[in-house]
């Protein structure tokens, strides 16, 4: 047998949450490159077709379903649609979140709507598409594997009004551990990516600032920004057999940043 077949996905199912995004679009594409199915949801319509459209022209089969990942109802109509389609529900793969640059306050003056805000983005659409999926998961008996998107900011603090996004990233570290903890029974392995800065239309306007950028680069070993493609590897690895005895576990992507904190 070829060693690299443990990384395939042919005939699994994958739902990519926010897979009209930078990277969850990036990570679709990979996943139905590997032989998966793959259903895409978001709240943008257009940005899911053409991710779904990218995947087709590869040669791969893909559903896009436009809903909002922070109401329960909704995810649970994502799955049971996603299951119609293709008979099962074997990856979850979690890519809504960000946001951070976007409401930075000082700690002590942190707004709560704000906070709200944040949490909504990036907690609660990872919660609630999980919880169906993994249902879903349980019921067909095959096990699983989910895979959350934190972010450096879930282990290091900085000094720019992030108290909101590094609570929620640090959630989400905590929720991959608590989760592996209690799905192991279902044969469901439960891992995250942890990325610094990624090359995206959200982070552009920071990026395109030369003395911002270079103040970044400068602090990770690697000299650079990571791109959507840095994180393709990892995610192939753990929503594929090639991490069958990997859960719980929070993988770095950030070009050496953490090893030097």
């Amino acid at each position: 047998m070829n060693q690299l077949d443990i990384f395939r996905l042919d005939d699994r199912v994958a739902l990519v949450a926010g897979g009209g995004g930078a990277i969850g679009s990036a990570l679709a594409v990979a996943l139905a490159g590997a032989g998966a199915n793959v259903a895409d949801t978001g709240r943008s319509e257009d940005s899911l077709d053409a991710t779904v459209k990218r995947i087709g022209e590869a040669g791969g089969t893909a559903l896009a379903s436009a809903a909002d990942m922070t109401d329960a109802s909704a995810s649970r109509d994502v799955v049971a649609r996603t299951v119609d389609r293709f008979g099962r529900l074997d990856i979850m793969v979690n890519a809504i979140g960000g946001g951070a640059g976007k409401v930075l306050f000082d700690a002590q003056d942190y707004p709560e709507d704000a906070w709200q805000w944040i949490y909504e983005l990036n907690v609660t659409s990872t919660l609630l598409p999980t919880q169906a999926a993994v249902k879903a998961m349980i019921d067909g008996g095959r096990g699983g594997r989910v895979l959350n998107i934190s972010s450096v900011r879930g282990l290091l603090g900085i000094r720019a009004g992030y108290s909101a996004y590094v609570a929620a990233k640090g959630a989400i570290n905590s929720l991959t551990r608590q989760w592996a903890t209690e799905w192991a029974q279902y044969g469901i392995n439960v891992n995250a990516i942890s990325p610094t800065f990624v090359d995206t239309p959200q982070v552009a306007m920071l990026l395109d600032d030369p003395a911002f950028k270079k103040s970044l680069t400068d602090r990770i070993p690697l000299a650079r920004v990571g791109g959507t493609g840095d994180l393709v590897g990892a995610a192939l690895f753990f929503c594929s057999d090639a991490s069958a005895f990997v859960t719980g576990q929070i993988l770095g992507i950030d070009g050496g940043l953490t090893a030097t904190q």
